[in-house]
């Protein structure tokens, strides 16, 4: 009897929390979506940078293109095709101009929202992207045999035969023209390089030439198709019906859709491959030793793979062909034999940096916070203030690394893109989940928990728990305190808290109880937003920083928690 008595008193407390919660709902979301209006905010302000960009292109009068404007690519690429008698040094200046002009429509189709992007403008950007990839690489080939055609006046005057090297920012050309044809010689290494090959005695006698082509972009990889987004887009926040929580929730479902799709654009668009050396000549065996990249120090898994010419379905990566592999880690040395000569790389798994093991989001400074991601392998910091954000350290396997992209600010989209490409890859694509075995969650929690994750993040700091393991897919739960910047970090005081999207409520037990439960903590309540529950608890002065904070900066630190995933992926 006691029993059921405690349970029924226990039942009672529970339903006047519900009802005190739904009382105040509206009152809750109304006050959340003045808060909300940043993100908007911020939408808009990026719109403008987009329009002042176009305008100091037109005002810079460079003779560049751009890369929006269809007639203007059309004219630049026709041009091009028209110019003949190129040295392989005036390729490679043109190409700067090229690769700018590609990276800035992928960026166009990255960073546009849907809504301002209509079907034929894709297709439009994504023909002129192909187009300036097959035009430069054919550029490439053509200034190659050009080059070649000088092969007796750059003779080496010890071997007899050619050796050139061009080299550049983008792009390391190695060429050999067998002019002797001495047996003995079938041992090639460029002057103050690491790099060089083998050939076979037969080839040693031959008239052939071997061209080593190190390109620091993917020009193997074909683009892959965008998917065009609907016609149906979300109405933006503004737009709600502040008093009406289903048109909330609709709205944000559609902003999932549309954070999905830009999703997907960027996975199609990020190439992985990363160290490129192509070489044209016929069928037979060749040794080479290549120097990695700063990229590849980094790399936990390494895999070489040739491309194949031959499969039905196109052309695809594949390990067979390739022998003898060896790796000299102090060195920074890959040695490997090769069947046949063809593009060559290094590929590093996309998901190796995944699930997470860990993270941290923790403020710093007025509108900058610092967001750890623990991996199996590294330990990657980055730092996000207004629109930019920062590599600030990278540690592997507990020791310190060095990374080129440390203390360089981007903007979230281009930052992204440059830490895939430095194989630092912590942001999932709508696939990730057939790869990597995930805490899979509904995407609306999801996206309603990151966003007011992000509106809190200039004030209070949070964290990843183990109970969010074993909650249902329909609720998160993470750790949350707020910052104090004299507080001792060695034992700070978090809270539990568990969030559905609708309801948030702080959790009884601790980080460190041996089982879990959703007990609400004594003397606490219901709140509907996470706004609302951390206020129980916070300082006025900390609520006050949160209603002050940069728009731009909540968007990047939300774009951020969005394209990582944390919830799901830890």
């Amino acid at each position: 009897m006691e029993r059921l008595e405690i349970q029924r008193i226990e039942k009672e407390k529970w339903n006047r929390l519900e009802a005190k919660d739904l009382e105040r709902r509206n009152e809750e979301l109304e006050e959340l979506y003045l808060l909300e209006r940043c993100f908007p905010e911020a939408e808009k302000l990026k719109q403008e940078t987009r329009m002042l960009s176009q305008w100091k292109h037109y005002i810079q009068c460079d003779g560049s293109p751009d890369p929006a404007i269809a007639q203007e690519m059309n004219t630049f690429i026709s041009l091009w095709k028209e110019k003949t008698n190129e040295t392989f040094e005036e390729v490679i200046e043109k190409s700067k101009v090229v690769l700018n002009l590609i990276e800035k429509l992928k960026f166009i189709l990255l960073e546009t929202p849907p809504c301002d992007l209509q079907d034929k403008n894709i297709i439009q950007y994504q023909e002129s992207i192909l187009q300036l990839q097959e035009l430069l690489h054919l550029k490439f080939n053509v200034a190659t045999e050009i080059l070649l055609r000088q092969a007796s006046t750059l003779a080496d005057l010890d071997s007899g035969n050619m050796e050139k090297v061009i080299k550049d920012e983008n792009v390391t050309l190695y060429v050999w023209a067998n002019l002797k044809k001495n047996p003995r010689h079938r041992s090639v290494r460029f002057s103050e390089t690491q790099i060089g090959f083998e050939i076979p005695r037969i080839l040693a006698t031959s008239d052939i030439a071997v061209r080593l082509l190190h390109t620091h972009y993917d020009h193997v990889s074909a683009l892959h198709p965008v998917s065009t987004p609907s016609k149906e887009h979300a109405s933006s926040v503004t737009e709600l019906v502040k008093d009406d929580v289903e048109n909330v929730e609709k709205a944000i479902c559609k902003e999932v859709e549309e954070e999905s799709k830009q999703q997907e654009k960027q996975s199609h668009l990020i190439q992985e491959e990363k160290l490129k050396v192509e070489e044209e000549q016929d069928d037979t065996e060749v040794k080479m030793s290549s120097a990695e990249e700063e990229s590849e120090a980094i790399k936990c898994e390494l895999e070489m793979k040739v491309l194949s010419e031959t499969v039905s379905a196109g052309k695809h990566w594949r390990t067979d062909g390739i022998s003898n592999v060896s790796y000299k880690p102090n060195e920074r040395l890959v040695t490997f034999s090769l069947d046949t000569f063809g593009p060559v790389t290094l590929i590093q798994d996309a998901h190796i940096n995944m699930p997470y093991q860990s993270w941290e989001l923790r403020p710093l400074d007025v509108n900058k916070v610092l967001l750890t991601v623990t991996t199996v392998f590294t330990e990657i910091q980055i730092q996000i203030k207004e629109n930019l954000c920062m590599l600030s350290s990278v540690k592997l396997k507990d020791k310190k690394h060095i990374s080129l992209l440390e203390g360089t600010w981007m903007t979230p989209i281009p930052f992204i893109i440059a830490l895939k490409e430095a194989g630092l890859n912590i942001f999932p694509t709508r696939y990730s989940h057939f790869y990597v075995v995930i805490n899979n969650k509904v995407p609306l929690v999801e996206v309603k928990a990151y966003r007011q994750m992000a509106l809190l993040s200039s004030t209070f700091a949070f964290g990843w728990s183990k109970w969010n393991l074993l909650c249902n897919s329909t609720k998160v739960v993470f750790k949350v305190r707020e910052h104090l910047p004299e507080e001792c970090t060695e034992n700070p005081n978090w809270a539990l808290l568990m969030f559905s999207g609708d309801r948030a409520q702080r959790l009884k037990i601790k980080e460190e109880s041996e089982a879990f439960s959703e007990a609400l903590k004594e003397e606490t309540e219901f709140h509907s937003t996470l706004y609302h529950m951390v206020r129980d608890f916070a300082s006025k002065e900390a609520m006050e920083k949160v209603r002050s904070s940069n728009c731009q900066f909540v968007n990047s630190v939300c774009h951020m928690l969005l394209s990582t995933r944390l919830l799901s992926y830890s």
